[in-house]
């Protein structure tokens, strides 16, 4: 069971579909609060954004989930799970390259959306003490302890999927991190044909990186196998 600490907003236009899984996630131990709008998820956060996680549909009238993901992403530091219900590459991949920590595809499964919130909530909330908790390396420190990534005294301001993307290329610097195993570590699941999730959230490492190292990529891809941060 999951303490009610671990609070839940969803956001979705759908009324029906925020009642099944505000009713499911309830019953897992969650405490769940509903926005029909992309303008009332901002209301709810700017009163209280003591939020957990946040679980936004993409297609929603009035203010879209790709014009709400941005405004959570500059002011309020939550985990968000986009879901789209076009089935399109697309969209997934914009949500992903905004800033999603993960994305799930309508109609979603309720026990599916729980095991994606309990993965990204695990990302955000776990310590790994069987690894040196900071690595350091060309002037780039990850923390995984405070969770935070900076170049000098700059933050990186990744998202907590981008963090662990840093941190574990990081930690396995001049070896190569295949896709699969990156996936499994990063996002807690398995690598399924055309799931370019793991792709998109390397590329944006690459751009954090790149604003501070323009005249080298410090992450290299192994065509076919997955990618090697330079040692």
């Amino acid at each position: 069971m999951e303490t009610s600490e671990n609070r839940i907003l969803i956001v979705d236009d759908d009324k029906a579909l925020c009642d099944l899984i505000s009713q499911y996630l309830t019953s897992a131990g969650f405490e769940v609060a509903t926005a029909n709008s992309g303008e009332k998820a901002v209301a709810l956060l700017q009163s209280d954004a003591g939020y957990s996680l946040i679980v936004m549909d993409i297609m929603m009238p009035g203010m879209t989930g790709l014009e709400l993901l941005p405004i959570v992403r500059s002011r309020w530091h939550i985990p968000v799970i986009m879901l789209t219900g076009r089935g399109e590459d697309i969209d997934r991949i914009l949500g992903l390259e905004m800033g999603a920590d993960d994305y799930l595809g309508k109609p979603c499964n309720p026990r599916e959306l729980l095991a994606r919130i309990k993965a990204v909530l695990r990302r955000t909330g776990e310590v790994k003490t069987e690894s040196p908790s900071q690595v350091e390396l060309h002037g780039i420190s990850v923390d995984s302890g405070s969770r935070q990534a900076k170049v000098g005294d700059e933050l990186l301001g990744l998202t907590t999927a981008e963090f662990d993307v840093l941190n574990e290329l990081m930690k396995n610097a001049g070896s190569v991190v295949s896709r699969e195993d990156l996936t499994r570590r990063v996002l807690h699941r398995e690598l399924t044909p055309y799931d370019r999730s793991i792709d998109v959230h390397v590329s944006r490492v690459r751009t954090a990186l790149r604003k501070h190292f323009p005249d080298r990529d410090l992450i290299v891809t192994v065509r076919g196998v997955g990618y090697q941060f330079a040692k």
